[in-house]
């Protein structure tokens, strides 16, 4: 389909209440209903960004995805977030990309921020992915990924929408908004940046400052800073595929490979 309308849900997350977050992401996503193809959720968007990660096992891992895939079938909806999941004896930072009636497509975060020690906590995954969706081919990568132009790199136009779900502070959120931008131009795609707002257990705050680009870095629509908003916006796949014929920039793209 060429339109693909995409929806980023910027909100505040209840520390570590599972339950109570899937309880208020329900509700926004049944209003959602017919109006979108796409949702797009905050990092760790049941929990926070803790590192307390005792307390969630492999049944709380289940529940939850069985939980929005459920949603996904109900609602006729793609959704994509991230999750603390435990698998094997080992916890990851889990992006998720469920689409109605398929199984659902798992990113592991690769880059763990080590400033808050993520990476004594969590395991880093080392494999990409890029869904297919209604003929879109969709790229998720998780907040601190962000940082790192390599990782991220949209080799041969392998995807056109890049999803970027994080718990990025408030106090860095001139870096979150560039960062957004540059991702945008340099892989001439669509970028949705999803943060979430209020104030964590740690006492970090966040305004969100959501926001979806096209492949120029130009905002489309940008969420209210520090507001509970969903902000939709229609993009468009010819359009994207126009301008790449015109700007070929990716045809003299650096080759390279990650060892």
């Amino acid at each position: 389909m060429d339109i693909l309308r995409v929806s980023s849900m910027q909100s505040d997350i209840v520390w570590e209440n599972v339950e109570e977050n899937l309880h208020r992401r329900q509700r926004d996503i049944e209003s959602l209903s017919g109006k979108t193809d796409l949702v797009v959720l905050p990092e760790m968007f049941t929990t926070g960004f803790t590192m307390h990660v005792g307390q969630y096992d492999h049944t709380i891992t289940e529940y939850t995805i069985e939980t929005i895939r459920n949603w996904s079938d109900r609602y006729r909806m793609a959704i994509a977030g991230s999750i603390i999941a435990y698998e094997n004896g080992d916890y990851y930072n889990r992006g998720f990309f469920i689409s109605p009636d398929r199984a659902p497509q798992y990113y592991d975060k690769k880059h763990l921020f080590r400033i808050g020690r993520e990476g004594e906590f969590f395991t880093a995954g080392n494999e990409r992915l890029i869904a297919q969706y209604q003929g879109w081919n969709i790229a998720l990568f998780v907040c601190y990924d962000l940082r790192f132009p390599v990782w991220l790199r949209n080799a041969d136009n392998e995807y056109d929408i890049l999803l970027i779900v994080a718990n990025w502070p408030q106090s860095r959120s001139y870096a979150w908004k560039q960062l957004l931008i540059a991702r945008a131009i340099e892989n001439s795609c669509y970028v949705c940046g999803v943060n979430r707002i209020g104030e964590d257990g740690t006492q970090l705050k966040y305004s969100g400052d959501s926001m979806i680009l096209d492949m120029k870095g130009h905002p489309l629509v940008s969420a209210r800073p520090g507001e509970n908003e969903i902000i939709t916006t229609e993009l468009s796949l010819s359009k994207l595929q126009s301008y790449r014929q015109n700007f070929p920039f990716w045809r003299d793209n650096d080759k390279f490979s990650l060892l």
